[in-house]
């Protein structure tokens, strides 16, 4: 088969789990023989087309306006890098054409229609969030109601949704609305022989940051819920002298969060890492990982922090509860309470034998159920029926009406609502 993703992250360019994601589905799908194409965002530091590990991979710098990837400009910038990827796309079919096109998320919504259009390919779309679900079912800009305006167009023009988790497909069906069957859940995968870390690693990282260590890695946006961790700092610090917390990744809410660590004196607690590039280390020496999210449609750091046989705390959010089980495989708690996350990290960090029991379950779970062999056969399966509905639609005379576009109160991202 004949595979075109499309994604506006792609290593070396990630900001989150989508590019993880994206990236580790094309090389599994390629090793399995297929022929994959990636047409993704342009990074100075690697070639613009490559084939690496048997996927092609075609990095396009966006088109005017050139504006920078900020809020402020967002929908520019996405419009000019749409613009690049579907400019690409044209290119590539004069000599390749697609069985399909997987677009990952409203941010490549535009090109991905048009270049399935083009192709006369079926297009398959995999919502990793989506916007109202990060705001905690509400659209309070304009901005956010361009954002959700473009994903339900996207799952509009697709044949199949892909959602993460059975919680993301919650989100999808009361947000969108989409026709019985076109939702399919695939969970996120790990190869937990990527994760593999050596001791001598795992004791450089300790040396440089001490113990007992607690580590969040992740993009810095409100929905991760970091000032929640930072917020139960100062309990955790009486309960537990000498406790560091290192914050590892990069996101619009870093400088306030530098701030609330010097406004609680927190200084000598708190390193914040910035990007780092063997994130694994990081986590494979962590006393505990902790995912704090206000939101999460999955959560990949669980799955990561598991393949590293790190004790996880992560807060009863989305698709979180659906990796970790309290007691089991981790420990959770209500997202936001700051009180039952001091709990959660003291217990945790006090009880190590326990912990560690813990981590080899969830260990356990993700080398069974998160595989990117059987992940990448149950997406080649919705592309095959994807393939079919594409066909069946293309005999059928007449235009399908075009639904309205939910508005108000979209969405209480609380399950039972």
């Amino acid at each position: 088969m004949r595979i075109l993703h499309l994604s506006w992250e792609y290593p070396p360019v990630v900001y989150g789990g989508l590019g993880r994601h994206v990236h580790a589905l094309a090389e599994q799908q390629a090793a399995d023989g297929h022929d994959v194409v990636v047409l993704t965002q342009f990074d100075k530091s690697v070639p613009g087309d490559e084939v690496k590990n048997g996927v092609r991979v075609i990095r396009v710098p966006p088109d005017a306006p050139f504006v920078p990837l900020d809020e402020e400009h967002l929908i520019a910038w996405v419009a000019s890098f749409n613009s690049a990827v579907t400019r690409a796309g044209i290119a590539l079919a004069r000599h390749w054409r697609a069985d399909v096109v997987h677009g990952h998320d409203w941010l490549v919504a535009h090109a991905a229609t048009a270049v399935k259009d083009l192709m006369q390919a079926p297009y398959v779309t995999t919502m990793h969030a989506t916007e109202a679900g990060r705001h905690q079912g509400w659209l309070p800009t304009e901005l956010s109601k361009t954002i959700h305006g473009i994903e339900w167009w996207s799952t509009y023009q697709a044949r199949r949704v892909i959602a993460c988790s059975e919680h993301m497909r919650w989100e999808v069906e009361r947000l969108f609305d989409p026709p019985a069957k076109k939702t399919v859940v695939i969970p996120n995968g790990i190869d937990v022989e990527q994760w593999r870390v050596s001791s001598r690693a795992i004791h450089r990282v300790r040396e440089e940051y001490g113990r007992p260590l607690i580590v969040f890695t992740g993009r810095l946006e409100w929905e991760k819920g970091v000032h929640t961790l930072i917020d139960a700092l100062p309990r955790l610090r009486r309960r537990i002298p000498g406790v560091r917390v290192v914050i590892a990744g990069r996101g619009s809410t870093d400088a306030q969060l530098r701030d609330q660590v010097r406004r609680k004196r927190l200084g000598r607690v708190v390193t914040f890492a910035g990007w780092v590039p063997n994130v694994h280390h990081l986590m494979a020496a962590a006393d505990v990982v902790v995912v704090p999210s206000l939101y999460e449609p999955f959560g990949m750091v669980a799955l990561e922090a598991s393949a590293v046989q790190s004790p996880l705390v992560v807060s009863r959010t989305g698709g979180l509860g659906e990796i970790v089980t309290d007691g089991q495989t981790g420990r959770t708690f209500p997202p936001g309470d700051v009180a039952a996350l001091a709990d959660a990290l003291e217990e945790t960090i006090t009880t190590p034998r326990l912990a560690r029991r813990m981590a080899r379950a969830a260990f356990d779970h993700v080398t069974t159920g998160h595989g990117w062999p059987a992940i990448s056969a149950r997406t080649t399966a919705v592309y095959e029926g994807a393939g079919t509905d594409e066909r069946r639609m293309s005999m059928q005379a007449g235009l399908t009406p075009r639904p309205r576009i939910p508005d108000g109160n979209l969405l209480r991202v609380v399950d039972g609502a």
